[in-house]
C-alpha cells in the first residue's frame, strides 16, 4: 500500500526500506476505527510500529526492557515529528475480551512477574505515570458521583489509595490490553503505567464485563473469583499482606472502577454514557452495601 511521507521517513529511521515493507493500520477492538499503530512486514518478519502516547516511551525505557515475554519486546525506537515511535515484537494471539481460565491465568502470571520485580521500587517512583499524577486523576473522578453515599466511600478509597503498598501497575489493564498466545500472555499498550498501589491493575482487569458471553467483556464469576485467589496466593502472601486486608483493599479499588462510568455519564451526559452510568451506578451502590456491611459487622472479607 502507498505510505505517506512521514511514515516513509519514520521507517527509514528505523532501518526499514518502505518500498519493500508491507504496512497496514490496526483497528481498535471497541469501535473498529484505525489508530496510530501499524503492522509492518519485512523480509525479517512481522513487527508492530506504534506511536508512543502519554508515558509509554518512558515506561518501556525504565520498566519493560527486561520484561521477558510479559510484554512485546522493543526492538528500536525513533523520534519523528515531535513524537516517539516504537518498533516492537508482533505477538500472535487473542485478547481476553472473551476470557478463558487458561488465558486469565497467564495474564495474571505476567502481571505478577512484573509486580514482583518492582515491588516497593523507589528508584523509578517518579517515572512514567507516577503516584501523584494518578492521585490527581482519582480525585477528579470523585467530584462527579452526585451521591452522598458513594462520595463517602470514595473518600475512604482515596485515603486507602495513599496507604497501599506500591509496585509497577498498568493503569488501563482492560481485557483488550492482553494478548494470549496459547502458552503465555503479553500485556500491551503501556500508555499509563508506573509505581502505583498494587491492586490497580487487577481491579481494572476483573471489574468490567459480565458472565454473559454476548457482552463485549466476558468473564465468568468463577474465573473472577479464581483471579482474586490466585493473585493473593502467588504474590501477596509472600509479601506478608493478610487476606482480609487484601480483600478490603481490592473491594475499594473495585469501587473506583465502578465509578468510572458514573463520572463519565454525569460529566458528559450523552445517551450511551447515561445507559452505562445507570448500570454502573446500581453496581456501585450494591458494592457500597457490601463494604458497609463488612465494616459494621466485622466479618472476614471473603
Amino acid at each position: 500500500m502507498g505510505l505517506n511521507t512521514n511514515l516513509n521517513e519514520l521507517l527509514l529511521k528505523l532501518g526499514i526500506d518502505p518500498q519493500s515493507a508491507e504496512v497496514s493500520a490496526f483497528k481498535r477492538s471497541e469501535d473498529d476505527s484505525e489508530y496510530e499503530v501499524w503492522s509492518v512486514t519485512t523480509d525479517k518478519g512481522r513487527f508492530v510500529l506504534k506511536k508512543a502516547k502519554n508515558y509509554e516511551f518512558q515506561v518501556y525505557s525504565c520498566f519493560l526492557r527486561d520484561a521477558e515475554s510479559c510484554v512485546p519486546r522493543l526492538y528500536k525506537s525513533a523520534h519523528n515529528d515531535d513524537a516517539d515511535y516504537l518498533l516492537m515484537e508482533y505477538v500472535e494471539g487473542a485478547d481476553l475480551c472473551k476470557c478463558s481460565r487458561e488465558a486469565l491465568k497467564e495474564a495474571l502470571n505476567s502481571l505478577i512477574y512484573l509486580q514482583k520485580k518492582f515491588w516497593g521500587n523507589e528508584t523509578f517512583s517518579d517515572s512514567g505515570y507516577c503516584f501523584d499524577e494518578s492521585m490527581k486523576s482519582r480525585m477528579k473522578r470523585g467530584k462527579y458521583l452526585n451521591d452522598a453515599e458513594l462520595e463517602e466511600q470514595y473518600c475512604a478509597f482515596l485515603d486507602l489509595y495513599g496507604k497501599t503498598p506500591r509496585t509497577l501497575c498498568h493503569d488501563d489493564l482492560l481485557q483488550f490490553n492482553v494478548l494470549f498466545t496459547g502458552d503465555h500472555a503479553a500485556i500491551i499498550d503501556w500508555e499509563f503505567a508506573g509505581i502505583l498501589p498494587y491492586p490497580t491493575s487487577l481491579a481494572r482487569l476483573i471489574a468490567h464485563g459480565t458472565d454473559d458471553p454476548n457482552d463485549f467483556f466476558y468473564m465468568s464469576d468463577d474465573d473472577r473469583a479464581f483471579a482474586i485467589e490466585y493473585y493473593y496466593d502467588s504474590l501477596l502472601k509472600e509479601k506478608g499482606i493478610g487476606y482480609d486486608e487484601y480483600r478490603k483493599t481490592l473491594d475499594y479499588f473495585l469501587l473506583y472502577e465502578y465509578c468510572e462510568w458514573i463520572m463519565v455519564g454525569n460529566k458528559y451526559g450523552c445517551v450511551e454514557t447515561q445507559r452505562r452510568c445507570r448500570e454502573y451506578f446500581e453496581k456501585a451502590k450494591k458494592h457500597v452495601q457490601r463494604l458497609k456491611a463488612f465494616r459494621k459487622k466485622g466479618h472476614n472479607w471473603a
